[in-house]
């Protein structure tokens, strides 16, 4: 489906449930988060165990699966602190709007196809909570509230650390979001809708990440940094922050900020899944074989082992790549993902467009290859000219060169093409070598001065 506009979606088969199938779907949806939730905090820590040679939790239950469990238990059973400087409103108010949110974008996620394909107690229903025309703003809506309850953790806390982790966080999940909506807008694009359910239903032939694999790369950047997960869990880096925004905060409140960071660890998967990968939609040598592979309860199978799949992929960069510098963030951010974005943006707006005038593949691919290559020139020779200004500058007199190391208040070093001023008063090695205890040039000052009138 890609009209050339934005038409008005079906979506009638939403909203006629009776209120208890309803209430029966979203405590589906809260079930689905929870135990998905549960089950990935003891698979990270055996596979980052695994990746380490470690054996990872084998106490609690067989395998040690019920050590997530266990751990929710002991923070509740933590003593509850709040400390003496915070604003106890907010303070307490914080956890609980960073994890409401995060349990909210799954309402418009399909578990399967848009029409009555299922029967519940007799009633047939679509297997999706809800949709909206416009269900993915209201997905970049919600995941944007999420960041208030990290903000206002580390400016209630009354605690420096917790503050600089709040800041970073906000920093870093408004410079990620943008890269992000650029890398729906393709998706946009390519379907004709902004419906979870009608973007699916367009990934029919083909899936999208096929279609669209720089927007797949780029979301897949973002919502690693839209979670706050390694390598880019600047907001929590112990070595920094000791802690993070997190730092004041113990029990319950401790464990839902956990909860909400795995959660939305969830909640970015199931969005790329529906996306990109086809949603609920069978992989390609199943579909082909076997035609109720998208019929009945298994579309549901297909879309858990896609997400269980992008949830070990957050596992894997954690236990493989350490953590960046926060300029090194930022930089990613604003100079890498967003101009590749919006670049990339434009140029499938432009096949889109030629498509609707019924242009030829074969002549799209030959405007796009030769725009990419006047870009490729352009870059190369910039990338020239501006290496021989740097040369030029390197290779001036040494004087021009020296600099002072202390003159900004403290040490810097030098930059490519200055040197460090000789040290005063140093003697060349062999002359050091030369000096031995007792000589005269370990003479002290009162020796120099001599012993007359003591």
């Amino acid at each position: 489906m890609t009209p050339n506009v934005l038409a008005a979606e079906d979506l009638s088969m939403f909203g006629t449930d009776p209120w208890w199938l309803v209430l029966i779907k979203a405590v589906f949806c809260f079930a689905f988060l929870m135990v998905t939730v549960l089950f990935s905090i003891v698979w990270e820590r055996k596979v980052v165990a695994w990746m380490q040679l470690r054996i990872g939790p084998n106490r609690h239950g067989p395998w040690g699966l019920l050590q997530s469990l266990a751990d929710g238990v002991k923070l509740m059973l933590k003593e509850d602190v709040i400390v003496r400087k915070a604003d106890k409103v907010v303070y307490v108010l914080a956890p609980i709007v960073a994890a409401i949110p995060a349990f909210m974008a799954i309402a418009v996620i399909p578990f399967g196809p848009a029409g009555n394909e299922v029967s519940i107690f007799g009633h047939r229903t679509a297997m999706q909570l809800t949709d909206l025309p416009i269900a993915m703003l209201y997905v970049l809506a919600v995941a944007s509230v999420g960041i208030y309850g990290i903000v206002l953790a580390g400016w209630s806390s009354g605690s420096t650390y917790p503050l600089l982790g709040g800041l970073r966080s906000c920093a870093q999940m408004i410079s990620y979001e943008i890269a992000m909506g650029a890398a729906f807008a393709s998706v946009f694009l390519y379907s004709g809708s902004m419906s979870t359910s009608k973007i699916v239903e367009a990934q029919a032939d083909r899936w999208f990440v096929i279609l669209l694999p720089v927007s797949f790369i780029i979301y897949i950047v973002t919502m690693v940094g839209e979670t706050n997960r390694a390598p880019f869990d600047m907001p929590e880096s112990e070595g920094d922050l000791v802690g993070g925004f997190n730092t004041e905060y113990s029990s319950i409140k401790f464990a839902m900020f956990m909860l909400a960071e795995y959660v939305n660890m969830v909640t970015v998967s199931a969005v790329s899944v529906t996306l990109f990968l086809g949603g609920w939609r069978a992989p390609y040598p199943v579909s082909t074989f076997w035609e109720g592979a998208n019929h009945g309860w298994w579309p549901m199978l297909w879309f858990v082992i896609k997400v269980q799949l992008l949830l070990f992929f957050f596992i894997w960069l954690r236990g493989t790549l350490p953590r960046v510098r926060y300029d090194q963030l930022m930089k990613l951010g604003w100079k890498v993902l967003i101009p590749v974005a919006v670049v990339w943006l434009m140029l499938v707006a432009t096949v889109r467009a030629l498509r609707n005038e019924n242009i030829a593949f074969s002549n799209i691919v030959l405007y796009v290859a030769g725009a990419v290559l006047a870009l490729l020139l352009l870059s190369f020779l910039y990338d020239a000219f501006r290496d021989r200004k740097a040369k030029e500058a390197a290779a001036g007199p040494a004087e021009e060169r020296a600099f002072d190391p202390m003159a900004g208040g403290f040490p810097v070093p030098p930059k490519p093409g200055q040197s460090l001023p000789p040290v005063p008063r140093r003697r060349p090695r062999r002359e050091r070598d030369l000096v031995v205890s007792g000589g005269p040039d370990t003479a002290t000052e009162s020796d120099e001065r001599g012993t007359d009138g003591v």
